[in-house]
C-alpha cells in the first residue's frame, strides 16, 4: 500500500534539477563538472538592492506581509509594467508570490477546471504540463521544430483551440529554446486569440529583458487582449536574484482575487526582506540589467559558433534569454563501444560521463531529439565544455 497520492504519482520531477543534482553528486565526488542544465544567472544580485535588504533587516521588517505582498512593492510593480511595457494595473491587480513559478501555478489552480484544456506551444518549460495536470486539465501541445526557429504559427494555435479551450500559455522569449516571436508574429497570434472571447492568455515574461532584438516581445502588448490576459514576471532572471524566490502576477481583478485567496491558504505573503529586495531592484538603477544582458549576448554568439563545429547537431541563434536547444538525434544509433545511444536522453547522460558536461534532455521539455545547454555561466566554461562535447561526440560511430 501506497500513502502517496495520485496527484503527485502523476508528476514527473523537474528534470532540470534532477540534472542539477546529478552534477552535484558527480562534483562532490571529485569530478570536474561543468553544469549547463540549470536556468540560472552566474552573476551576483546588486549591491543596491542587497543593501535595501540589509535595511529592511535593521528596519525590522520581520513579520507577516499581506498575501499578495506589501503594497509599496505592488505598487512598484504597477509602475515598473506601465514604464516598461505600457501595462496599465492597480496594486489590487497584482499577487506577489515564490517565484514566477508560484504564480504561474496560482494562476492555472485558480482558472483551469477538470478537463479543461490548455494549449502549450512546445518546445516548453519542464513545469508548465505538470502544472496543468496538477490542477486536472488536459496539456494541448503544439510543436515547433528548429525548422520553424520553435515558434508556431497563428494556423497551428487556430487549429488546437476547441470550446474546451481553458487557457494558452505563451513564453517569449522561450526557455528552453531562446527563440523571441517579433511583433508581427505576435500579431498574427493575438489575432487568432481575438477571435476566441472564452480563452484566457497566461504570459511567462519572466526572459523579457535578456532579449537580443530589443523592445518588449510579449503577447499581453495587445489592449484587446487585455481582459483575458494573466502576465507573470518577476526578479529572478533579469535582476541575478533567483534565491530571493519572487515572482509576481498581473491580471483582472477577479482573478488576482482568487489567485491571494489560493496563495492564502497555502504560503500566504513571501519573504518580508525579499520583498523589500525586490522593491529595490524595480525602483533601483536599472545599469545592472543591461550589463548582464549585454554579458549573456556575448556568450550567446560564442556558444552558437562553438555548437556549429560539432558534427550532427542543428543550430539555431537564439535572440534571448541564456539557453541553446540543438537538435541531436543524428547521434541516435550511434554507439562508443558497448554504450549505444539509443535516445537523446542517452546521448545527455553519455555527455555527462564521458564529457563531465550537465545537459538537459529536450525530451523533457517535450522535444525528443534535442537537448539544452544554458549558456548563463563564464565564457571559459562555455568554451571548454564545448570542447569536451565535440570530443566526446567525435568517439560516437
Amino acid at each position: 500500500m501506497s500513502f502517496i497520492s495520485e496527484r503527485v504519482n502523476n508528476l514527473a520531477a523537474s528534470a532540470t534539477l534532477v540534472m542539477s543534482q546529478k552534477s552535484a553528486e558527480l562534483r562532490a565526488a571529485g569530478v570536474d563538472v561543468i553544469n549547463m542544465s540549470i536556468g540560472e544567472p552566474d552573476f551576483n544580485t546588486p549591491e543596491s538592492i542587497k543593501e535595501a535588504a540589509k535595511e529592511a533587516i535593521a528596519a525590522n521588517f520581520s513579520h507577516y506581509s499581506p498575501v499578495p505582498g506589501y503594497l509599496s512593492l505592488r505598487e512598484a510593480i504597477c509602475e515598473k509594467l506601465v514604464r516598461e511595457n505600457g501595462l496599465h494595473y492597480t496594486p489590487a491587480q497584482i499577487v506577489v508570490g515564490n517565484g514566477a513559478k508560484q504564480e504561474l501555478c496560482n494562476a492555472l489552480l485558480a482558472t483551469v477546471n477538470p478537463g479543461d484544456e490548455v494549449v502549450i506551444p512546445v518546445p516548453a518549460w519542464v513545469s508548465y504540463v505538470e502544472m496543468v495536470k496538477l490542477a486536472e486539465g488536459k496539456p494541448v501541445l503544439v510543436y515547433a521544430g528548429v525548422d520553424q526557429d520553435f515558434k508556431i504559427t497563428p494556423d497551428q494555435l487556430e487549429a488546437a483551440i476547441t470550446e474546451r479551450t481553458r487557457v494558452v500559455m505563451f513564453n517569449s522569449p522561450s526557455n528552453p529554446t531562446g527563440s523571441v516571436y517579433t511583433k508581427k508574429e505576435l500579431a498574427g497570434i493575438a489575432e487568432v486569440l481575438e477571435r476566441h472571447p472564452y480563452v484566457l492568455i497566461l504570459a511567462d515574461d519572466i526572459y523579457e529583458h535578456i532579449n537580443y532584438v530589443g523592445g518588449a516581445p510579449s503577447i499581453s502588448q495587445f489592449e484587446s487582449l487585455k481582459d483575458r490576459m494573466i502576465v507573470v514576471n518577476g526578479v529572478s532572471k533579469a535582476y541575478a536574484m533567483t534565491g530571493w524566490r519572487i515572482g509576481y502576477l498581473a491580471a483582472p481583478l477577479e482573478i488576482a482575487k482568487a489567485c491571494s485567496k489560493l496563495q492564502g491558504q497555502y504560503t500566504s505573503g513571501v519573504s518580508s526582506i525579499a520583498q523589500k529586495a525586490a522593491e529595490a531592484a524595480y525602483r533601483g538603477p536599472q545599469e545592472c540589467v543591461e550589463e548582464m544582458r549585454q554579458a549573456f549576448e556575448r556568450r550567446r554568439d560564442l556558444i552558437v559558433s562553438l555548437a556549429k563545429e560539432i558534427p550532427g547537431w542543428i543550430v539555431n541563434k537564439p535572440e534571448g534569454a541564456f539557453y541553446l536547444f540543438p537538435e541531436v538525434s543524428s547521434y541516435i544509433g550511434k554507439r562508443n563501444g558497448n554504450q549505444e545511444i539509443k535516445t537523446s536522453g542517452d546521448y545527455v547522460l553519455y555527455l555527462l560521463e564521458e564529457a563531465h558536461v550537465a545537459a538537459v534532455d529536450g525530451d523533457a521539455f517535450c522535444a525528443p531529439g534535442y537537448l539544452r545547454l544554458s549558456y548563463a555561466t563564464s565564457e571559459d566554461n562555455i568554451r571548454e565544455a564545448m570542447r569536451r562535447i565535440r570530443v566526446a561526440s567525435e568517439k560516437l560511430l
